[in-house]
Parts: C-alpha cells; sequence; structure tokens
C-alpha cells in the first residue's frame, strides 16, 4: 500500500533525539495549504505546481527534481491527480519518505460514473485535432475519468483528517517539534470546522437550485453541502465535448439549470456559447485548486469559501 512509505523506513533506520525540521515537498496548491498550516512557524513546505500550473500535466523543472531528491517527505494526493510527480519519485534511487492522501485510512473517497473519459469523448466535436491533442499531452499524460475521482480536498472532512495525518507523519520525523505540529494541526482543524459550518448553512439556501459546471471536478463539494449539480460541459480537463454531449448541456440549460459556471484555467468560450443559446444565467469562474490564488496556509479555506460565494452569487433565488 503507498500509505505513508515512510513506516518501512521507520523500522530500519533510528531517528536521532533532536531531529531537524524535514523539507516537505508538496503536489497542489491545497495540499501545500494543508500542510503549510500544520508546520506553522517552523517551516515552509516546497510547492512543485505554480500558480496557475496544470496539475494533471506538469514538467519537473531541474531545481524542484534536486528538491524533490533532497526531501524528507512529500505530502501528495496520488498518481490520479498527478502522476508526473509519481513519475519523477519512481525515478529516484533513494526516494522520500510519503504521505499519500488518496490512500489514507479514513479518507472519503468517491468513483467517477461508469464510462465518463477524462481525455476525449467519443464523437468530440468537428475539427477537433485528437492526434495533435494526444502529441501535445504526451501518452503517458491521458486522464480518463474513471475509478478514483481524485479531488478530495473539496471535502473538508477529508482536510481535517489529513492535517492530523500530516502532523503525526512530522512529528515522526521531527520529535522534538510535535507539540508545534499537534498543536497547530488542532487549530487548523477548528478553523476548518467552522467554516464548515458556515458553508452549511450558506449553501443550504441553494441546495435544489440545479447548475452546471465547466467540468467534473466537484463532486465532493456537491456531495458534502447537498447541491444539485445537474451536469457538466466537458467530461475532462483535456476533452472536447462532442454535438451530442453539448446537445445534452444545451437541454439542461434550458430546462433545468439555474446557472453555468466557467473554470479558472479553462476556456470560457464554450460556456458564453451555451449562455448566447439558451438565455441560462453564467456565474463566474470556479476555481477548484486554488490556481489563481496566492499559496499558502489561508488558501485552503479560500478555496472553499470562494467557490461557495460563487454559487451562491448566481444560484440564490
Amino acid at each position: 500500500m503507498r500509505y505513508i512509505i515512510s513506516l518501512a523506513i521507520a523500522s530500519t533506520l533510528a531517528l536521532p533525539v533532536a531531529a531537524e525540521v524535514p523539507v516537505v515537498v508538496t503536489d497542489i496548491q491545497p495540499v501545500h495549504s494543508l500542510v503549510s498550516m500544520v508546520m506553522g512557524d517552523l517551516g515552509t513546505p516546497e510547492l512543485l505546481l505554480p500558480k496557475g500550473g496544470d496539475e494533471h500535466s506538469y514538467q519537473l523543472k531541474p531545481s524542484q527534481a534536486a528538491a524533490l531528491g533532497q526531501a524528507g517527505l512529500v505530502v501528495w494526493i496520488g498518481p490520479e491527480l498527478t502522476p508526473w510527480l509519481d513519475r519523477a519519485l519512481d525515478a529516484l534511487s533513494a526516494g522520500p519518505a510519503q504521505l499519500v492522501l488518496l490512500d489514507a485510512p479514513g479518507t472519503v473517497t468517491r468513483q467517477f460514473p461508469e464510462g465518463a473519459d477524462h481525455d476525449h469523448e467519443e464523437g468530440a466535436e468537428e475539427g477537433h485535432d485528437h492526434d495533435h491533442d494526444e502529441a501535445a499531452a504526451g501518452e503517458e499524460e491521458h486522464h480518463h475519468h474513471d475509478g478514483t475521482d481524485p479531488h478530495a480536498w473539496l471535502d473538508p472532512q477529508n482536510a481535517v483528517l489529513w492535517l492530523d495525518l500530516i502532523a503525526g507523519e512530522l512529528s515522526r520525523l521531527d520529535p522534538a517539534n510535535a507539540e508545534t505540529y499537534a498543536a497547530n494541526a488542532a487549530a487548523a482543524e477548528a478553523e476548518i470546522g467552522a467554516l464548515d459550518v458556515r458553508l452549511t448553512t450558506q449553501l443550504g439556501a441553494i441546495a435544489d437550485r440545479p447548475f452546471i459546471a465547466f467540468h467534473d471536478a466537484y463532486g465532493y463539494y456537491v456531495a458534502h453541502y447537498g447541491l444539485t449539480l445537474e451536469g457538466t460541459v466537458a467530461l475532462g480537463d483535456a476533452s472536447a465535448p462532442g454535438a451530442a454531449r453539448l446537445a445534452e448541456i444545451r437541454d439542461l440549460a434550458e430546462h433545468g439549470a439555474v446557472c453555468i459556471f466557467p473554470e479558472v484555467q479553462h476556456d470560457p468560450k464554450m460556456v458564453e456559447t451555451i449562455v448566447a443559446d439558451t438565455g441560462v444565467k453564467q456565474g463566474g469562474a470556479l476555481d477548484p485548486t486554488g490556481s489563481s490564488m496566492e499559496p499558502g496556509p489561508d488558501l485552503y479555506p479560500a478555496v472553499l469559501s470562494t467557490m461557495a460565494d460563487t454559487l451562491v452569487a448566481c444560484l440564490k433565488p
């Protein structure tokens, strides 16, 4: 099992009594934010994915590859989201300890609907160059919306669980600061718990208001807060919806959905076309990874709350 590979290392290597604060590397902004909360003033984790970067297909810089090799701990969602990091870790002769959050016991996971393709849909739009897209993405960067949905950070229940696990792993590597890690994690859990209560009330007012999102990244958020997601324009980050898919979405927009939401990092033209064709209201752009936000401890709560504000602004009766 991939979860906390470092436990195997711990059984063979004795840690010094006064270990240094470990160098921690993270994959995406929300994970970086959670680790930052736990580390506090003791250190700042390294964020591999830059602001605005594509979490599914990123090319590590040489300096980042070097930092990965020197890390004491890597905290990441898992290869389902960032396959490039999986390959980079596999290439290391002596890899760092890992905390793979999607595999962590107790993590709430969900499955994508069967047959939802994260790369290309059957019957893509005429003129869409599959060969060109596949060459640009690289054979290993195809992402299929089947199996486990990796967007698990959008359920705050998972974030609270992960904070404890992050604190536990940091404490194992750096026992001298264990109390600080535990206290920081407890404070972060209280902050996210209070935010969750507020968002439950805020989003409860629009729970029965159907909407359309750009792609299938919101299952955890929708399930946790009981929202009504009618459908998505694209079934995946790299997919171009075909004529049949667009006809479906137009029908939903005309006869069911209150609002349709574009997404940060994706061209809004397709959403704007659906709005022009159907008259459905267009909401603000959603940002499920916080890719437009400044990295740091405040980012994770901001991802959840900004998404709620954006949804309510368009969906409120």
